[in-house]
């Protein structure tokens, strides 16, 4: 009897699971992807889309034909339940799926309802294919008449979308829209190295965004209301705000850290329940509590495919040992970005040019027909 193995969300982690499945089957198994859409918008390239320097079928990995060369049982749906003692997941249509082996990598999410008008007139970040299927509508609208345009958000998200806005609407000279940026009372990009955080203000300074180091308190037709109690002219309101754990996980009886996150230890299990592996920003490592959820999903992709293939064949498990110090990329919209490692930073058109490579060279790994066909991977294992 084969081990039901379903893999819950298609994030960066899953994909390099199914290509390493791709490359060699896993034995004794059925394997099914559960994500509910068929392709996968690499974030990293999504502020270039937005700035009109790629085309979406640039940024996208298309996940139907990669599941297919891995043997892989495709799933278009959305999880709304998990109850982890009977291991199933239940999915927004009622359909009910069982598993023996469960990994998630599904992503964080956003509350609509924790900002006062946000359901009604904000443009959330997440889900990314849901913001880029509503990016032509506000291009459009730009097209028509010069737009007020506030990003809600200092992070790195929110910087990156505010500079490429900018650069796309109004980087050619002729102002299209003005763009502010609301960072939630700190400096942009606070927490970040010193350098990182002088550069984004100069490239902000540069571009002409302005930007209020308050909080937003709530959105109205055409106006979003600060903490001060000010008033911003709104016709477009960018909410790129920190993300949440899926709602569903509160009920799933894993255990969760105090944001509602799957808390795993350095194998990648739940800490709760070994048949569950979590990964990207939907888990929380309890051996690395002060790291940002999410940082290390591209790289725990290696570890969690060695990880539930030896789980299934009752091998021993290998712990994913993230690098203490990251390369972080930040684009700035007009084919700039600002480049740290550890304390030092730098910006340039020459860190654009590398950040650029990097994400292309991503996407192109994992998609077909850059990836054999399975049987030709099977052959060459």
């Amino acid at each position: 009897m084969k081990k039901r193995v379903l893999l819950l969300g298609g994030g960066h982690a899953h994909v390099h699971v199914l290509q390493a499945l791709a490359r060699e089957p896993l034995v004794g198994a059925e394997v099914a992807l559960v994500t509910p859409y068929a392709r996968q918008m690499y974030s990293g390239m999504v502020p270039g889309l937005v700035a009109g320097h790629y085309h979406v079928d640039s940024c996208a990995i298309a996940l139907q034909p990669l599941a297919a060369a891995a043997g892989v049982h495709f799933i278009e749906g959305s999880a709304v339940a998990l109850d982890s003692d009977a291991r199933k997941v239940t999915l927004a249509d009622g359909r009910v799926a069982g598993y023996e082996v469960l990994s998630v990598d599904t992503g964080a999410v956003m509350d609509r309802d924790r900002l006062p008008g946000a359901r009604e007139h904000g443009l959330f970040v997440r889900p990314i294919e849901h913001f880029v299927r509503l990016l032509d509508g506000l291009l459009d609208l730009a097209a028509r008449r010069v737009l007020d345009v506030v990003v809600v958000g200092g992070g790195a998200a929110g910087v990156e979308l505010a500079l490429a806005l900018q650069h796309r609407l109004s980087g050619g000279g002729e102002e299209r829209a003005r763009i502010a940026l609301v960072t939630g009372g700190g400096n942009p990009l606070e927490g970040y190295a010193p350098g990182v955080m002088r550069h984004a203000k100069a490239a902000l300074e540069r571009h002409h965004v302005t930007v209020f180091r308050d909080t937003c308190q709530q959105l109205l037709p055409g106006t979003l209301v600060l903490g001060s109690g000010a008033r911003l002219a709104c016709d477009a309101p960018v909410l790129a705000t920190g993300a949440e754990a899926p709602a569903w996980l509160a009920g799933s009886g894993l255990t969760l850290d105090e944001r509602g996150f799957i808390v795993t230890g350095p194998m990648l299990q739940s800490a709760s329940h070994k048949e569950v592996f979590a990964a990207g920003d939907v888990a929380s490592r309890s051996d690395m509590p002060h790291a940002k959820s999410g940082v290390y999903a591209v790289r725990a992709g290696p570890a969690l495919a060695l990880n539930l293939r030896r789980f299934v064949a009752g091998g021993t498990l290998q712990p994913h040992r993230p690098q203490a110090r990251t390369l972080n990329l930040i684009s700035c919209g007009d084919k700039h970005a600002i480049v740290s490692w550890g304390n030092w930073a730098a910006q340039g058109r020459w860190a654009w040019w590398w950040k650029d490579r990097i994400d292309r060279q991503f996407v192109q790994r994992y998609s077909l027909p850059a990836l054999p066909p399975a049987a030709e991977l099977n052959r060459s294992a």
